[in-house]
């Protein structure tokens, strides 16, 4: 699946713009003066050239905009569900199958208009048929007014869209509103997402980056969730859940044990278990948040067994303060390191691996004997007995001392022959 760049789409005129960039560009790129006394067949191509010129434009204009829009089926699955959730694919699909069909209208005119300009017998009768093919065109934009007002009012909200990479490291941070997610958020990477003691401060999903083993991560913040059904939640809440679907990452959920957010730790634990289908196949944590207000030790005997619960199903607890920093960074660097060991994990399960793997040739060295580290020249002395072949050298040869042989003037030869260099 292709990614989607959606602060490149160009801006979308309104019909009444549409048409008089269209027409003013065909007046100053095309002839316009014409005379009685010209042949007739160059009043026709006169007349012609301006219907052809102004029908080429509002094609390329049109297809400019349905080009860059994204198609659902193109983009990856995140981005398709979160334009569902944002602006109805239905109408979306309307909108651009509308200027589609726009499109073809203005051509037909432009080609039946041309084949009528070949019976055009006068300049008047040329003249009042261009009028007529322009004029023409310029009605087909005008019905399509709302549909471009549409159009620009989703380009300008795509275009804040948050730059998600559905397809890299990413840690997600899921839970109840006010639990204290975007304050996690600001501790770890370099968002400054706004923080407030009131629930849903959060209205979109935020992403903030960071470094952890010389790999850049994004973090994403999503709005808070309500235990409701799934039918009952509003457009707010479905951006969390989109991501919670589509996005291949961390989740991190996190829990208020001070229930200072409003909900009790039974009722985070429902919506907990509720959600815990988005869940599968991702690394999972449960931060227990707050111990600053109230700590583990604090907690009554019913509410520390529902951690017990989850720590015997495999969970993961953290017990963390987003004011103090305790905890932050150990459950920072537990979730990349699961994450990083589910991604290999997944890649070897692949069928991309098998011919990555055809390719690699491991090497096991073997301890080879000491003679054979290092160059043995010896081996290739000339000597007239072969068995002193691999003789070290000794210091005492046939009772003479070896430092005997050199030369015991050398240092003054070599100061004498310094001087004379000088």
């Amino acid at each position: 699946m292709s990614l989607y760049n959606f602060k490149k789409i160009t801006v979308v005129p309104s019909s009444k713009d549409f048409i008089d960039i269209t027409l003013s560009k065909t007046q100053r790129k095309t002839p316009t003066v014409v005379h009685k006394s010209y042949h007739i067949s160059r009043i026709r191509s006169f007349y012609v050239r301006k219907v052809k010129f102004t029908q080429q434009n509002y094609h390329d204009r049109l297809a400019t905009i349905l080009t860059e829009f994204p198609k659902l089926e193109d983009v990856h699955p995140f981005y398709a569900d979160l334009m569902n959730v944002l602006y109805d694919k239905d109408h979306y699909k309307l909108a651009l199958g509308q200027l589609n069909t726009a499109k073809h209208l203005i051509d037909n005119v432009g080609r039946d208009y041309v084949r009528l300009m070949k019976y055009g017998d006068s300049l008047y009768r040329c003249k009042m048929l261009k009028r007529a093919a322009l004029g023409r065109m310029c009605t087909i934009m005008k019905r399509q007014k709302q549909t471009l007002e549409y159009l620009e009012e989703v380009r300008q909200h795509m275009s804040r869209l948050p730059s998600i990479d559905p397809n890299t490291r990413t840690i997600l941070i899921s839970g109840f509103p006010n639990v204290g997610k975007s304050s996690f958020i600001n501790k770890i990477t370099r968002a400054e997402v706004e923080v407030q003691p009131y629930a849903f401060t959060t209205k979109s999903l935020f992403v903030g980056h960071m470094d952890y083993r010389y790999l850049r991560w994004q973090v994403i913040d999503t709005p808070g969730i309500l235990d409701q059904p799934l039918e009952n939640r509003n457009t707010i809440e479905m951006l969390s859940v989109t991501a919670l679907a589509h996005l291949r990452s961390a989740v991190v959920y996190v829990m208020d044990i001070s229930e200072q957010c409003g909900e009790s730790l039974e009722s985070q634990l429902s919506l907990f278990n509720n959600i815990r289908p988005l869940f599968n196949n991702k690394p999972l944590f449960v931060m227990a948040n707050k111990i600053d207000v109230l700590s583990k030790d604090d907690l009554s005997d019913e509410h520390k067994k529902l951690f017990e619960d989850l720590e015997k199903e495999g969970i993961s607890i953290f017990w963390t303060s987003t004011v103090t920093g305790e905890g932050i960074m150990e459950l920072r660097q537990a979730a990349c390191d699961k994450l990083l060991l589910h991604r290999v994990e997944a890649k070897m399960k692949g069928k991309k691996v098998t011919g990555v793997m055809n390719r690699l040739r491991v090497a096991n060295p073997v301890l080879r004997d000491e003679k054979f580290f290092f160059l043995v020249i010896v081996e290739w002395w000339d000597l007239k007995n072969p068995d002193e072949t691999h003789d070290t050298l000794p210091e005492i040869w046939k009772g003479h001392n070896v430092s005997d042989y050199i030369d015991p003037e050398i240092f003054k030869r070599l100061d004498a022959l310094e001087q004379e260099e000088e």
